[in-house]
């Protein structure tokens, strides 16, 4: 019987190495537009985060999603995230 290997990724937040399916995926399309990516799949750069709404504060703090995708990001941005995060947080 054979391992299947387990992806692992680290979180911007907390700067934890947790299994893929765990995080939740920030994307930046190639238009620039950033949102939730709930599927892990789609098309664009990618950052990490727990699914702890904590991990998502620490990484707005410390700007840890702008230095990722080398880009400002503006506080409607981190608004509009943010209301998307809790919807995820309650599935």
């Amino acid at each position: 019987m054979k391992n299947k290997k387990i992806p692992l990724r680290q979180c911007i937040g907390c700067r934890e190495m947790k299994p893929k399916r765990d995080l939740l995926r920030i994307l930046r399309t190639p238009e620039g537009e950033l949102l939730l990516d709930d599927t892990g799949k789609k098309n664009g750069r990618g950052a990490y985060l727990c699914r702890d709404i904590q991990c998502f504060a620490k990484a707005r703090k410390s700007k840890a999603l702008e230095r990722s995708f080398q880009m400002g990001i503006g506080q409607e941005i981190y608004e509009r995230l943010e209301k998307e995060w809790e919807r995820f947080e309650k599935e």
